[in-house]
């Protein structure tokens, strides 16, 4: 049983841009299960404080990296958090990382040190009478933290998971005062990395245990195509990485609970929700599969490889109902099939309901990525039983059993993969779901596998508590 700081830039239900958020939000509870007790240290945004409900301060701060600051103590949605109250860093217009032009905060150096830095406060000299047994800190933006925990003279262990190796969180050696680090260790053993501060090496070299989200993407980042030129790094710390893939919050994503749909039991249940999506966006009733994606719209989410298959999938009698918002020139592309096609919609934005009922009416989510850490929404498609059709990659290829003709006769397939990430090799994989979908007994069984194959965060939550229990066995 430990006592888990966790780390991160941004929590559902409070603050999310992607599925970083989703996991902070989730495996606390889950954890706890295992007598694990998280609290969860999180920045002060503009859409965070008024959600705050009753707070109280157990921290202040003079000057935190160019203004004063607070930190407050709360419970929220069954969370228990630490956030940091600096207006100079996080009461602003615009994005949590981006402003509203989407370029980077100038400050984003100083704003996520600052993340790090009060993790290490904490860790240090306790904070609401709470001291952590552990730091476990996500993603680059809490990748100082090693560094100011070695500088606080504090010996807790720092765990680290990699949600994106896409991220490093540089910045340039001129900055190494104003981010109160050590000059000294400006090294490669360190935080140096090609003549810049990297907050992601600081992490990766710190790091008493690193951690991604699927066992799949461990080895990747072991690559120089998928390493990010971070692999040189991982491959020295490979002993101490492990790759534990994501859950989801069964609660949430549940058929038979969901308030945003029809709630059903069994994948006969779709029906009613398949013809409700289909009204939603303007659809009519088709002999081919509907499909649905759920994304940003950029090239890694493999946006273009589905413009490039569209036609075999409508040839197929297929339907494609997408919402995401993202590269202009692709929300524009996309636009345009659906003007020039009645079995294709598309509504550039996003909404967490529509997200839902997507899930509980499609028959077939879509997710061809070039490259996916874990991935969530294959996830979601289980649980609902929407067959996920996606590519060999990350926790895409650790998720989905692909319907091979030995997976078909053992009765195991739960979706569909394909390999390589071409737009041919995608364009044959709709050709194949279409085929399936077109087998009314077999698209039943490969329904109900979907929705018998786990999907929480169980399994995974008890691989963190046992990182958790052998560091802190190991550091008493």
């Amino acid at each position: 049983m430990s006592k888990v700081l966790s780390v991160t830039s941004e929590c559902a239900p409070l603050i999310k841009t992607g599925g970083l958020a989703d996991v902070a939000g989730a495996l606390p509870n889950a954890l706890a299960a295992y007598g694990d007790a998280v609290r969860t240290l999180l920045p002060g945004y503009r859409s965070v404080m008024p959600r705050l409900g009753k707070t109280k301060v157990v921290g202040t701060y003079d000057d935190l990296f160019g203004g004063p600051a607070k930190l407050h103590a709360c419970a929220v949605a069954g969370l228990d958090l630490f956030v940091i109250d600096a207006p100079h860093l996080f009461d602003r217009d615009g994005g949590i990382y981006v402003d509203a032009h989407g370029h980077d905060w100038p400050d984003n150096p100083e704003r996520f040190a600052a993340l790090s830095f009060v993790a290490a406060e904490i860790a240090a000299s306790g904070a609401d009478g709470w001291t952590p047994d552990i730091v476990h800190g996500h993603d680059w933006q809490a990748g100082l933290t090693p560094e100011y925990l070695q500088a606080a003279g504090t010996q807790t262990p720092f765990v680290f998971t990699v949600h994106n190796i896409a991220f490093h969180g540089n910045t340039g050696a001129d900055r190494i005062d104003a981010l109160l680090l050590d000059t000294d260790r400006f090294d490669a053993d360190h935080f140096e990395f090609w003549g810049q501060i990297s907050a992601l090496k600081s992490a990766l070299m710190g790091a008493a245990k690193i951690t991604t989200v699927s066992q799949t993407y461990a080895e990747e980042l072991l690559t120089p195509e998928f390493g990010m030129g971070m692999e040189g790094v991982l491959r020295h710390r490979q002993q101490d990485l492990s790759g534990i893939v994501n859950g989801i919050d069964e609660d949430i994503w549940n058929p038979q609970t969901d308030p945003d749909i029809t709630p059903y039991k069994t994948a006969a249940g779709k029906a009613a929700n398949k013809k409700a999506l289909q009204k939603t966006f303007g659809l009519g009733p088709s002999d081919g599969p509907l499909c649905v994606l759920v994304s940003r719209l950029t090239e890694q989410k493999g946006i273009d490889l589905l413009l490039a298959a569209l036609p075999t999938l409508l040839e197929n009698g297929g339907q494609l109902a997408l919402l995401g918002s993202g590269d202009p020139r692709l929300e524009v592309a996309l636009l345009e099939a659906a003007a020039a096609h009645d079995n294709v919609a598309v509504k550039i934005g996003y909404d967490e309901a529509l997200s839902h009922q997507m899930m509980a009416g499609g028959d077939v989510i879509l997710v061809p990525s070039r490259f996916e850490p874990c991935g969530l929404t294959q996830l979601y498609g289980l649980r609902y039983g929407t067959l996920p059709l996606v590519s060999l990659t990350g926790g895409l290829a650790d998720t989905v059993i692909n319907a091979s003709p030995a997976a078909l006769a053992r009765e195991v397939a739960t979706g569909v993969q394909f390999f390589p990430i071409t737009a041919q090799a995608f364009t044959n994989a709709i050709a194949r779901i279409c085929k399936l979908h077109q087998q009314p007994k077999l698209w039943k069984t490969l329904q109900r596998n979907a929705m018998s194959h786990p999907v929480g965060w169980s399994a995974s939550a008890a691989k963190y508590h046992a990182i958790y229990a052998s560091l802190s066995k190991a550091s008493r």
